[in-house]
């Protein structure tokens, strides 16, 4: 059995911990570059949806050449991905990608294969607009399901940072969608009742707390586009057609050419926060990119400092190292103590200077564990009110739009935040089976 010089496994281990950096970053680069091609195939979807609902509404006399087209547009997309998902996930000589994100994707690819059966069904109309857009809605959401898992298990705090702002971009512009589909249903037919009137009035609600996530996590120059894009023309257009359609839920009739003059001012709307979608994509990619060169940078740094050590003679008697760092973790409520000023006055030397590179690396880790905690927060609660509102629906039977008013209902009367209000139930929820695991067991003895 060999042994190393004593210091020499620790720098081989600090070297090793910045290849592991630049592995992950690599990683997550791969990642992205799929949640960008996500973003692209769900948009030509959303545009598919919409189109397809106008054609069977309208009985086929509307958007028959336009669906046609865009049924290209959404297979060109959908090919770019596959070819993404094979070449990094099944051709990778080590596959990377965590159990939920690898079973999320299983799940889309399951609903693409199907996708051209809904399409033949919508060909000859033998589906209502209302099946079709639930169908497409599921795929959607598996998609968006993608960019979920993706953004969970990113270990980067400033790459999470951009793919929270771009998973809640893309899922208030799905909510934007689905408000287009079902509106243009209620166009179509000539009439809106208050069920769909509701409906559209929780999308509209859920846009906005998607948006505010966005921009909580976006740059200045993002949020100014949103804003420019909040006060344009075509929102402004928008809003009044949505105002047009609360005075007439009570299913008094409205003109059906209407169907296409909100599908145009609501597809303008979606194509520009498409714009914001590719903007934040492009600052995906530039992040990613730049944090990897750091990585490698800082690599070549250590490098060269450890050869340049290499030189230098026998360590001091008394170096600093965990064991004498009195600001590293160890006894359970001792006091931190500073060095004294002879300490830190002390000549650089290899153990000191090699502890320095260490205590400095794990100083970086730490700093980005709490950075990325607080990027992950805005997952952590979609995660718990997602949660607290299948609970809802599984015990109550409700609706998901019921469960999630009754949560909102609580948060306001509580004057709390949502998440908070999902985390309580979520704790009544596993006391209460908590109980019946004790009253099991005491009826079992």
């Amino acid at each position: 059995m060999s042994f190393q010089v004593p210091g020499q496994a620790t720098e081989q281990f600090l070297l090793a911990a910045k290849h592991a950096e630049i592995h992950t970053l690599e990683q997550l680069a791969a990642s992205c570059e799929v949640v960008m091609a996500v973003s692209a195939l769900i948009h030509q979807l959303q545009r598919e949806r919409g189109i397809s609902n106008i054609y069977l509404a309208s009985k086929g006399q509307h958007f028959s050449e336009q669906r046609l087209g865009q049924v290209r547009q959404s297979l060109s997309s959908e090919q770019n991905l596959r070819g993404l998902l094979n070449s990094h996930y099944l051709d990778a000589k080590k596959p990377e990608g965590s159990l939920r994100l690898l079973n999320s994707i299983a799940f889309v690819l399951q609903g693409l294969d199907n996708l051209a059966a809904l399409r033949a069904q919508v060909d000859h109309r033998k589906i209502s607009a209302l099946e079709s857009t639930r169908a497409f809605c599921r795929l959607i959401a598996g998609l968006l399901s993608v960019v979920f898992e993706a953004a969970d298990i990113a270990s980067d705090p400033a790459v999470t940072r951009v793919l929270v702002a771009l998973f809640n971009l893309m899922q208030g512009k799905e909510y934007a969608g689905q408000e287009r589909a079902w509106a243009a249903i209620g166009f179509a037919a000539g009439r809106f009742d208050p069920e769909l009137c509701d409906r559209l009035g929780h999308l509209q609600e859920a846009q906005q707390r998607s948006f505010e996530v966005f921009t909580e996590f976006s740059s200045d120059e993002l949020c100014q586009q949103w804003q420019a894009l909040e006060d344009s023309k075509v929102t402004t257009e928008l809003s009044q057609l949505r105002e047009m359609i609360r005075r007439l839920c009570q299913g008094e009739p409205i003109a059906p050419e209407l169907s296409e003059i909100w599908y145009d001012l609501a597809t303008r709307r979606i194509d520009q926060m498409r714009l914001l979608e590719n903007a934040l994509a492009d600052t995906l990619r530039y992040v990613g990119q730049q944090r990897i060169t750091q990585a490698r940078n800082d690599l070549n740094a250590h490098r060269k400092r450890l050869e340049a050590l290499a030189t230098i003679d026998a360590p001091t008697s008394s170096p600093l190292t965990m064991l004498f760092d009195p600001e590293a973790p160890g006894l359970y409520g001792a006091d931190a103590v500073a060095l004294v000023p002879s300490e830190r006055a002390a000549p650089p030397d290899l153990a000191r200077s090699v502890y320095d590179l260490v205590r400095g690396q794990a100083e970086h880790i730490k700093q980005m564990g709490d950075e990325l905690d607080e990027a992950r927060r805005a997952l952590t609660d979609r995660k718990q009110i997602e949660r607290a509102k299948g609970l809802l629906m599984h015990n109550l039977k409700l609706t998901e739009e019921q469960a999630f008013r009754r949560m909102q209902k609580r948060a306001m009367e509580q004057n709390t935040r949502l998440a908070e209000v999902a985390e309580s139930l979520i704790e009544a929820a596993e006391q209460v089976k908590e109980l019946a695991r004790r009253d099991k067991r005491m009826n079992n003895q």
